[in-house]
């Protein structure tokens, strides 16, 4: 990882780690984002080669599930052709469709699916989604098409938090909008996608990007100093609060009481 837990430098290097930190990890999730934003073509499959993917990640993954993610990740670059041919980019391109467009395999990129009791999508989270983005003056593109909780959105929106991050308290809103957003639904989502799809490509880059964000958020408890809450704290924080209001009963002097 960073090494960051295990010193105990002074302010001015205390906040220059901060920085150095939030840079690295801003970066990792541009990637990331990329990857889930569109099929692979030969240029994203070549960059991915040069940078060193998944090694040249600024976080490095030190847990069982991200280093199997790594891994994975590693091997599936391996074994594709380093000039991929017009059948094997039209597989990729066909299970991103499967995944992404057409929720082929029933696994939804997008939040409210997974949260919502009914499970349909553009419900409650997209809005409070919504919200977080209009804070920081940011809005979907085009929301019909790709809605405010999409997967592809909440990673961009985690590259701008980490690019403006300079303290304590930025990483503390990072940490809340990944407990109260993507967190409580990226891990299922990965491992559907990774049971269900029909290229390693895919369930490779889901389960990284699942076990990239859990690790991340455990490495932000340790900085700051505060336990990760549980999934019953999350969910209870998330119940819909519905406000009732006091209607006023009028009295008929003779008659009972009537709403």
């Amino acid at each position: 990882m960073t090494g960051l837990a295990k010193n105990q430098p002074g302010p001015a290097q205390h906040g220059e780690s901060m920085r150095t930190l939030a840079q690295v990890v801003a970066t990792d999730f541009a990637m990331l984002a990329a990857l889930h934003d569109r099929e692979p073509d030969v240029g994203l499959l070549s960059s991915m080669r040069e940078t060193g993917f998944p090694d040249g990640l600024g976080l490095s993954l030190l847990g069982e599930t991200g280093q199997q993610a790594v891994d994975l990740m590693r091997r599936v670059l391996v074994n594709l052709p380093q000039q991929p041919d017009e059948r094997t980019l039209d597989e990729l391109a066909a299970d991103y469709a499967s995944i992404y467009l057409n929720y082929g395999i029933h696994a939804s990129p997008q939040e409210s699916v997974w949260v919502d009791e009914e499970s349909l999508a553009c419900q409650d989270s997209m809005f409070q989604v919504r919200s977080w983005y209009e804070q920081y003056g940011l809005s979907a593109e085009n929301w019909r098409v790709r809605p405010d909780d999409h997967l592809v959105l909440q990673l961009q929106f985690l590259n701008h938090l980490f690019s403006r991050c300079a303290d304590l308290s930025c990483l503390g809103e990072v940490a809340r909008f990944m407990d109260e957003h993507l967190l409580r639904w990226l891990m299922p989502f990965a491992e559907r996608v990774a049971a269900r799809c029909d290229t390693a490509y895919f369930a490779a880059v889901t389960l990284l990007t699942g076990a990239y964000c859990e690790e991340l958020r455990d490495l932000l408890a340790q900085i700051l100093d505060k336990p990760r809450p549980s999934v019953e704290e999350i969910d209870e924080r998330m119940k819909p609060r519905h406000q009732t209001e006091a209607v006023p009963v009028s009295f008929v002097p003779g008659v009972g009481p009537a709403v």
